[in-house]
C-alpha cells in the first residue's frame, strides 16, 4: 500500500487483567485506545469498513450509512487511525482506510483474562 498511514499508539505489554499492575504509560496508551472505541459512531465505523466488499472505505462511502456530515467522519476516521485500529491509503484525492485486525486482536487479547486465553488457545 503505498502512502499508508498507520498508529503512533503502542499496545501495552502486559494486560490489566494479567495480575500485576499496569504501569501508568501503558494504561494511559491503553486507555487512549479504548477512548478511540468508546463512541458509538466510531464502532459503527469500523463494522461499515469491515463488512465493506474489499474490506476498505473512503469517507463518502461512509457518510450516508452514518448519517453525519463528512467533516464528522474525517473527524473519527482521523481518530481511529491514530489509535492504530485503522490505516489509512491515500489514492489520488481519495483516502481509503481498513482495520488493523492485528490492532483489534490485541486489544481483544488484552481484555481477555489469561485464564480465558489459555482456554481459547487450548481449542
Amino acid at each position: 500500500m503505498a502512502d499508508v498511514g498507520t498508529a503512533k499508539t503502542a499496545m501495552p505489554a502486559i494486560s490489566p487483567l494479567a495480575g500485576e499492575p499496569i504501569k501508568r504509560a501503558d494504561a494511559e496508551r491503553l486507555a487512549g485506545v479504548l477512548k478511540a472505541f468508546a463512541d458509538p459512531a466510531r464502532l459503527r465505523l469500523l463494522s461499515l469498513i469491515q463488512s465493506a466488499p474489499e474490506g476498505e472505505a473512503s469517507v463518502s462511502d461512509l457518510t450516508a450509512p452514518l448519517g453525519l456530515s463528512q467533516p464528522t467522519v474525517s473527524h473519527h476516521l482521523r481518530i481511529l487511525t491514530e489509535a492504530g485500529l485503522l490505516e489509512r491509503e491515500k489514492r489520488g484525492v481519495w483516502a481509503y482506510y481498513r482495520l488493523v485486525p492485528s490492532a483489534i486482536a490485541a486489544i481483544a487479547d488484552l481484555l481477555t483474562p489469561p485464564r480465558k486465553r489459555a482456554t481459547k488457545k487450548a481449542r
